[in-house]
This record gives structure tokens, sequence and C-alpha cells, in this order.
């Protein structure tokens, strides 16, 4: 759930909101006068958040991601460790 505060009170309360932002990942959003609103976000969880939408804005890329997804959840697809990942797509080349 997001914190919902007026502009006068994010202001005067800035320091503690940035904190729960950054270290709680809590999404603030300021209420201005004008009716308008803005979000408060952690730079990092917006940075997964486009890349996210990123991802799946191909219809078939989502379906290809989901399907994954769906194939792990159950424990089915192909195991190993990242170590014989590496060396099969990178052939033993860099770290």
């Amino acid at each position: 759930m997001a914190i919902e505060t007026s502009y006068s009170l994010a202001r005067e309360q800035l320091a503690t909101l940035l904190d729960r932002v950054t270290n709680d990942l809590e999404v603030v959003i300021i209420n201005r006068r004008n009716g308008k609103r803005v979000a408060m976000i952690d730079a990092d969880e917006y940075e997964r958040l486009m890349e996210t939408v990123h991802l799946l804005r191909s219809p078939k890329n989502a379906e290809r991601l989901l399907k994954a997804l769906e194939q792990a959840q159950k424990g089915e697809g192909l195991k190993g460790s990242t170590a014989d990942l590496r060396l099969e797509v990178l052939g033993g080349q860099g770290k």
C-alpha cells in the first residue's frame, strides 16, 4: 500500500519519507493543491518496473516469459548451476 500525504506534510517529513521509500520500498503519493498527484518511488524499483514493462510489451515475448515462469514454478525445465549456464552461453569466456 502506498503512503498518501499532502505536499506540505511531505515537505516537512521529506527525509523520513525518503528513508521509507529507499529502505522499505514504500511508494509515497503526494497530493497537490491543484488536484494533481505525484508518486515517489525508489529509483532501483522504478528501473525494475520499466524493465518489466519493456519485456512484457511484446505479446509474443510476454507469452514466452509467462510460459517459462509457469514451467519453473512446476519444477519443469532445464536444471543446472549458474556456472553451467555461463559455460553454455559464453563458451567458457568471461566471468
